[in-house]
């Protein structure tokens, strides 16, 4: 494999402590979104817990998040979750 370091500029103006914080702000926001944190637990230690699988995990992902990543979109989070069950439904519920 080949490494290759890049440089920005950037960089230089940031102290070390500022640069730490903005990559563990980026982490947190990548590892544990805001929108999946309402309430006791996260949504995926539920869905795990659980063993819901991807369906049916998908569906309570969209339904906990809806309209908290985007308030545009609650309705079409909805829509999503709906879809994942009624995929659910379609493999195993005749």
């Amino acid at each position: 494999m080949i490494y290759a370091h890049c440089y920005y500029p950037e960089q230089e103006k940031k102290e070390p402590l500022d640069n730490l914080i903005e990559g563990i702000k980026e982490v947190t926001e990548i590892n544990h979104p805001k929108y999946y944190n309402k309430g006791k637990i996260e949504v995926i230690d539920f869905i795990e817990d659980q063993q819901l699988g991807f369906g049916l995990g998908s569906s309570v992902k969209y339904i906990c998040r809806a309209g908290k990543k985007n308030p545009d979109k609650y309705t079409e989070d909805l829509k999503k979750a709906i879809w994942y069950l009624q995929r659910e439904v379609d493999r195993n519920g005749k």
